[in-house]
């Protein structure tokens, strides 16, 4: 999930912004609050607020490098100052006078400013790719935000912050501390599904109760978690909730229909550079279908299409 300058530089004007209404299923094996990340202590959801008994607090990993502190720190007045400082110096092709206001910002616990460098190390994008400073920024954030207010733009920075995380947790970082580790991967993965609702944090959950990867294999579980994915849009989540439906079993109802009009929605959202499989996929089971499954999935889109059109916009 990439995530925009001008889509961050809006979070950056919504701070303190309406909180937005959220529902979820309530989920079978219910919240389960991330175990402690090597060096960070993530508080449970209804954790105090800093500096009452009970609230998380950080503690350095050994040897790691504080990530988050700004190097060398620079004298902006605020840390809005300096988002103002990296939108103008950014805009100017100034890299790096935008990454020194970024590490002041994020120094002053800028939540923003912590996951635009988090992405920016992740990626290799105006700093040197450096899986590990990505790691402790996402760390950080998820640390001192996971009780935030799902569907506010902060709520949605989290939530791709534990994805993240759930990421980095899959493979590990080599020549690290963050070693590969299923266990924790899901819990990221499910916090980041169940909590915020993050559609790549549910489709990378199902996945993994697909395979039965730190956890035991549930095909229904996975059916659950692609399904509402797929309803928010996430391409690949429609893709494998669709090729579930064509083929079924596991008690998972054989509906082909219904998952050939998945994986053709699927082929409209996916990125041709990024998302070649989605479109083999569709073009695999749109060959194997009879002309009847075709034309009634074709259909079923061609309806989903018109109450789309109808419904009013807000």
């Amino acid at each position: 999930m990439r995530i925009s300058d001008a889509t961050i530089a809006a979070f950056v004007l919504i701070l303190g912004g309406q909180q937005a209404a959220w529902a979820q299923d309530a989920v079978t094996r219910g919240l389960v609050p991330p175990r402690p990340i090597p060096g960070i202590a993530l508080p449970e959801p209804d954790s105090g607020p800093e500096g009452l008994p009970g609230a998380a607090t950080i503690a350095p990993a050994p040897h790691a490098p504080a990530a988050h502190t700004a190097l060398p720190l620079v004298p902006f007045s605020s840390a809005r100052d300096a988002i103002k400082a990296w939108m103008r110096d950014t805009t100017a092709g100034n890299q790096a006078g935008a990454v020194r206001a970024l590490e002041y910002a994020a120094a002053q616990g800028h939540l923003t400013a912590q996951f635009k460098l988090g992405r920016m190390y992740a990626g290799g994008e105006g700093v040197p790719a450096n899986d590990l400073k990505a790691f402790e920024y996402f760390s950080k954030i998820a640390d001192e935000n996971a009780d935030a207010t799902p569907g506010t733009a902060d709520g949605r920075i989290v939530g791709v912050a534990f994805v993240a995380l759930g990421g980095y947790f899959m493979d590990g970082i080599t020549g690290s501390y963050v070693k590969p580790n299923i266990d924790r991967a899901f819990d990221m993965f499910h916090y980041a599904a169940s909590y915020f609702g993050d559609p790549e944090g549910q489709y990378n959950l199902g996945r993994l109760y697909m395979n039965g990867q730190g956890t035991r294999r549930d095909a229904r579980q996975a059916a659950r978690w692609m399904k509402l994915s797929a309803e928010k849009g996430y391409a690949p989540a429609r893709a494998v909730f669709g090729e579930m439906l064509i083929r079924g079993g596991e008690g998972v109802p054989r509906q082909p229909v219904l998952g050939l009009m998945w994986l053709s929605l699927a082929r409209e959202s996916a990125d041709p550079g990024r998302d070649g499989w989605i479109i083999e996929r569709h073009e695999t089971a749109f060959a194997s279908a009879s002309s009847t499954d075709r034309s009634a999935a074709l259909a079923l889109i061609e309806r989903q299409q018109v109450v789309g059109s109808r419904a009013p916009q807000r």
